[in-house]
């Protein structure tokens, strides 16, 4: 009797054991719970419309302006800066892009910037929604001017707080 509950206690241990183990694996208790994975955003995101405006001849401060700080300002190569971004998140693609900046005598001599994404080809692969694309991201001219104007208000005029006092004069006459 003594050796059943031995033996039974023992499987179920082994039981429990490998069940631990098989959790660890799939990442969810039972397929149905899963931990929160947060998106990893790391380096400067770069588009079309920034790249186009690096050109020759503009200062490392103009170029900082436009794109950003370097992710990459090595002391070994002073003339190249380079701009990356990954985006890393559950269940999509990683992506990364790579943007080098390099410079003689301070001012850019040239951009090397593959394949990147408009302002919005951009906001669309990052945003969760799928109907980005329908979503305007700027007023038309047109639209700006039928805006109402805002509502001017004149400020109360501000009396002085705090005790008022009347001081002696300094000299004596």
């Amino acid at each position: 009797m003594r050796r059943s509950i031995l033996l039974s206690s023992a499987l179920l241990g082994a039981l429990l054991v490998s069940g631990c183990q098989s959790l660890q694996r799939t990442d969810s208790l039972f397929g149905l719970i899963t931990p929160y994975r947060i998106d990893i955003v790391q380096g400067n995101a770069v588009t079309q419309e920034q790249a186009a405006l690096i050109k020759p001849g503009l200062s490392r401060l103009q170029v900082r302006e436009v794109l950003g700080t370097p992710l990459i300002a090595d002391p070994f190569h002073a003339d190249r800066w380079d701009y990356i971004f990954t985006l890393r998140r559950p269940g999509a693609e990683p992506q990364r892009r790579s943007v080098v900046v390099l410079f003689e005598n301070d001012v850019v001599k040239s951009i090397d910037a593959p394949a990147l994404p408009s302002e919005r080809e951009f906001v669309a692969s990052i945003s969760r929604f799928k109907d980005i694309r329908a979503q305007k991201l700027e007023l038309s001219q047109e639209e700006r001017a039928a805006l109402p104007l805002p509502v001017r208000r004149e400020a109360p005029p501000v009396e002085p707080m705090g005790p008022v006092r009347d001081y002696p004069p300094l000299e004596k006459s």
